[in-house]
């Protein structure tokens, strides 16, 4: 009796006759071996979806028999306590990152992405096959994420949440394959090139036919397990290509190592002809050895920043109410936990100091190895060490939100947004690849008419000679080392696009307070009106100001108050950004800071009695007080401006009054200056710079620079930016340093240099050597070493952006 497969798993039906299981698939009846099978089959081709079984390359995984109680269970994913750990907030949107099981080829990465993005309320899905992950961002209000598992389920997979531990044992075992893959090829490509080498120049002396051809068996059998095994990697690539109705650098390679071994077969069966065994087996091993090199450098530079997890400690030191300390996990730490952290101790967790004073080593998150002093009120994150002192933290974020935390998932989404130049590159890749494909058939054609017994391998060495494996790699692997070398030196990229961008920039506008300036202000001169108790006035600016978390707030924390200056309660508090903050205190509504905000029309005639207050009291619009607050520039800021302006136009948007404004850059190579400014008013200024052809730079800090931040061409978050400014921003500085910015542009331009010069060198190579292959004068061996050397010096070029 004929055997029956299942047309979905492909594994044998038991009972073919009965019992059966079908459904209609691609207009033919089709067998199944279970009901899980079944299912599945039928939720793709309700769903529209039959073309998977035609680009699929492999079998989809038996599904389980009792789907629908599988199902059932998923509905634990959707406890809150649960999604804690592992969903992440995206606006009113959530985001997870899934693991997947199941994939078996490309064609799984566009059913899965097909399939979820017909359902209502995923609002994005990007699946990586090779990594088997994908990242999903949904709507809680349409749809749960047990619903978005079920899906998944339906299909045939099985999705959970990621897990850096995972992905990295994954990255081994895909490590430990490629070094079996190219270990096996090195040793046989010194056998087979010791034995036929000695063939060729007649190391062996006379030797009879029988021998030869016994030499020729031996190379046969040692090039065999290389071809089959070793070379594996690229037939699946072609294999994935063809299937998806597109060609890739993979499939002239597979052409060309199964066309010289069949046609080695055939000369070794027939006795007659020419065989290339140890070429074979040269170019898959150099081929496998340039693709494991960019393999790895792309590891490297995605591990500089997965690898930061590393850095956190499993365990904490936890301060009870009662004094006592107690053991527990980091990611067991809720918002508002005390911990303590003792001398040579990594931190646990992102918090604000509460009582000591420490060294800490921020060099993980910054790249500078200076350690900064920590005391009441300064910020530390998980991963950083405390060196000379203990510290008594109070938790502000959980593990899942911990700054190290935050790295890797912007990390993530960096290196799925492609370049033009990576776009541009694959597209020609492929149109390459095509005209390869077309010259080699026209070599053949032309040589096999003119009679040619080398026609074969003259196009064998067409194939290998000009595959566009260097132009693949030029792009990826000088961006992937250029982001490694950035977040070396602290410098976040939230698109690897932004590199791109960043040399056509001419303007760079600048925030000044906490951007320009250290951010620490101080309470320089003060006035009061007539008839206001000067410590009553500073109690009541005091309360307010100690509610809102901007920078000013610290000038009146820390001022050298009286004692006889009372504590006030604050009701309805507002924010207003760029202008100011309001409150009630004792049913009586006051407002600080800038003039424009606070001070009613009427009053704005006494403005010229504080000529150098920048923050304001008033009581329903009526000045109470005026307050000079000053601050310092950055160590680094002349320095760094002095290097921008060579080659950008500098300008400062400051919310500050336009004298301090002034006075601050009176020194500095700023072209314009402009203060007063709301965040509209930025909004506008960047607008009109681009209106008139410039491509802008912001550079800010706080919540009212995050519009200007989002309008601009490529945007900086500053040293200790809000959320909502690194919301807004491309580039995040880790660290508290301006001259990361010089090095930014410096390293963006590095990398678009790198990327001409790969282009140009593999373009080059292909141009120059296909006359010569094309001519005949170029056999497949010195085709092979040619390909397979242009790779390897491509990878390495690109890795010189790590050591500069």
């Amino acid at each position: 009796m004929a055997r029956h497969d299942c047309y979905h798993c492909g594994l044998p039906i038991a009972s073919p006759d009965n019992g059966k299981f079908t459904t209609v698939i691609l207009g033919q009846q089709r067998d199944m071996c279970c009901p899980g099978c079944l299912a599945v089959a039928e939720a793709i081709v309700n769903n529209g979806l039959e073309d998977y079984y035609q680009f699929r390359t492999e079998p989809a995984q038996k599904s389980d028999d009792g789907i629908l109680e599988t199902l059932d269970k998923l509905k634990v994913y959707d406890d809150p306590a649960l999604q804690e750990e592992f969903v992440f907030d995206e606006g009113q949107d959530k985001q997870i990152q899934l693991t997947l099981e199941g994939i078996t080829c490309a064609a799984c990465g566009w059913l899965i992405e097909k399939q979820l993005s017909k359902v209502e309320g995923i609002k994005q899905v990007a699946v990586n096959v090779q990594e088997r992950r994908a990242l999903v961002t949904w709507s809680p209000f349409q749809i749960k994420l047990s619903q978005i598992l079920s899906t998944l389920k339906r299909i045939g997979y099985v999705g959970s949440p990621f897990h850096p531990d995972e992905h990295e044992a994954s990255y081994k075992r895909e490590q430990k394959t490629f070094l079996k893959k190219l270990g096996l090829a090195g040793i046989m490509t010194m056998q087979v090139m010791m034995l036929m080498t000695g063939l060729y120049f007649d190391w062996f002396g006379a030797i009879e036919l029988e021998t030869r051809q016994y030499f020729y068996w031996v190379a046969l059998t040692l090039t065999t397990p290389v071809v089959l095994y070793s070379g594996s990697t690229f037939y699946v690539g072609a294999a994935n290509a063809l299937s998806a109705r597109t060609v890739n650098m993979d499939v002239p390679v597979t052409l060309a190592i199964f066309g010289t071994y069949i046609a080695g077969i055939r000369s070794t069966v027939l006795e007659q002809g020419e065989v290339y065994f140890e070429s074979i087996c040269m170019f898959i091993f150099l081929l496998l050895l340039s693709r494991f090199l960019e393999h790895r450098s792309r590891h490297r530079a995605a591990q500089i920043s997965a690898n930061m997890m590393q850095y956190v400690p499993v365990s904490a030191t936890k301060l009870l109410p009662d004094g006592s300390l107690t053991e527990c996990l980091a990611k067991q730490l809720k918002i508002d936990d005390v911990v303590l952290v003792k001398p040579g101790e990594t931190i646990p967790i992102d918090g604000v100091v509460t009582e000591g004073n420490a060294a800490v080593d921020e060099s993980m998150l910054t790249g500078e190895f200076n350690p900064v002093r920590k005391s009441n009120n300064s910020t530390v994150y998980g991963g950083t060490v405390c060196q000379d002192g203990s510290l008594t933290i109070k938790v502000t974020q959980t593990l899942k939100n911990a700054l190290v935390n935050q790295i890797v998932r912007l990390q993530a989404s960096a290196m799925a947004n492609k370049p033009k130049a990576a776009q541009i590159a694959d597209n020609f890749s492929r149109y390459f690849v095509t005209a390869v494909l077309l010259i080699s058939a026209l070599t053949y054609g032309f040589w096999a008419y003119q009679g040619s017994d080398d026609a074969f391998w003259i196009t064998i060495s067409v194939l290998v000679a000009t595959c566009p494996c260097a132009l693949g790699l030029a792009t990826p692997s000088a961006l992937t080392c250029a982001m490694a070398k950035l977040n070396k030196q602290g410098i976040l990229l939230k698109r690897a696009d932004a590199l791109e961008q960043i040399t056509d920039i001419d303007t760079i506008a600048l925030d000044k307070t906490g951007t320009l300036t250290q951010g620490k202000f101080t309470l320089s001169n003060a006035w009061y009106a007539d008839g206001v108790d000067s410590d009553s006035a500073l109690s009541i600016a005091r309360a307010l100001e100690s509610r809102s978390e901007h920078p000013i707030a610290k000038a009146f924390s820390h001022n050298n108050a009286s004692s006889r200056q009372t504590v006030h309660n604050v009701v309805n508090f507002t924010v207003t950004p760029g202008g100011g903050i309001s409150g009630e205190i004792n049913d009586t509504l006051f407002s600080m800071g800038s003039a424009q905000f606070c001070v009613h029309e009427s009053q704005q005639k006494l403005l010229k009695d504080y000529p150098s207050a920048n923050v304001f009291l008033t009581v329903k619009g009526r000045i109470m007080a005026a307050f000079e607050v000053s601050d310092t520039l950055r160590e680094d800021t002349q320095e760094t401006l002095n290097i921008l302006a060579k080659s950008h136009t500098l300008a400062v948007l400051s919310g500050d009054t336009q004298q301090n404004v002034d006075a601050l850059t009176a020194s500095l190579p700023i072209s314009t200056a402009k203060g007063g400014l709301t965040p509209e008013q930025k909004y506008d200024a960047v607008q009109a710079m681009q209106q008139s052809g410039a491509k802008v730079m912001m550079m800010g800090d706080g919540i009212n620079d995050a519009p200007v931040l989002a309008s601009a061409d490529v945007a900086i978050a500053v040293g200790n930016a809000t959320d909502v400014a690194k919301t807004a921003a491309d580039v995040i500085l880790l660290g508290d340093q301006l001259l990361s910015v010089p090095a930014l542009i410096k390293t963006a331009h590095q990398v678009k240099q790198k990327i001409r010069q790969n282009i140009g060198w593999s373009v080059g190579y292909n141009v120059l050597i296909l006359p010569f292959a094309v001519s005949g004068l170029l056999s497949p061996w010195m085709a092979v070493v040619g390909m397979s050397l242009s790779s390897i010096i491509v990878v390495t070029n690109s890795t010189r952006l790590l050591s500069k």
